[in-house]
């Protein structure tokens, strides 16, 4: 089966910066759903035509992937609003209550600086202004049944920033990964 709009494609990655340094590996298949919100739109019209077998090697400036850095994203904030244990890189959904009004409730943010009494939270994918190279394995496609075209994802975060105000939201907060 050729990968079309509103299939499930298993893939493996091998993703780069343009200097060659890996950024991240997915060794193990996973499925994504094509023509919903798992994927970038760049990676889905290059897989279009592909099936299983098949390899791409492509190079990504980054409006075409996680988009340019945007600093409006940043906020500093009171260290007080956060839980005693915080690491640089860990992830919230949403800034926690009290934290700038002006900053998207419906968003990741990451940890970027500690302070002794304020925080540094970056709104940005954590691949944001960066042009890569990843390499594209696909190793199974199938079509996408109803109920997976309704949700329009398979629940793979990789390719978004922007969370889903349905789902859980008392967890604690984990440190990020890219897949």
């Amino acid at each position: 089966m050729k990968i079309t709009e509103q299939c499930v494609v298993a893939l493996t990655w091998t993703l780069k910066d343009t200097l060659g340094e890996e950024l991240d590996a997915l060794d193990e298949p996973v499925e994504f759903l094509v023509g919903g919100n798992d994927l970038l739109a760049s990676l889905e019209k290059a897989l279009q035509g592909h099936e299983a077998g098949d390899s791409l090697e492509l190079q990504l400036e980054p409006h075409d992937a996680f988009g340019d850095y945007d600093d409006r994203l940043l906020f500093l904030e009171p260290r007080h609003l956060f839980p005693e244990h915080l690491e640089e890189g860990m992830g919230f959904e949403g800034l926690p209550e009290g934290c700038s009004a002006a900053a998207p409730k419906d968003r990741l943010f990451f940890v970027s600086d500690i302070y002794p009494d304020h925080v540094v939270m970056d709104g940005n994918h954590p691949l944001a202004g960066i042009a890569l190279r990843i390499r594209l394995k696909v190793h199974d496609v199938r079509e996408a049944e109803v109920s997976e075209i309704g949700r329009g994802t398979l629940g793979t975060g990789f390719f978004r920033m922007q969370v889903d105000p349905s789902g859980p939201g008392d967890e604690p907060p984990q440190a990020p990964t890219l897949h």
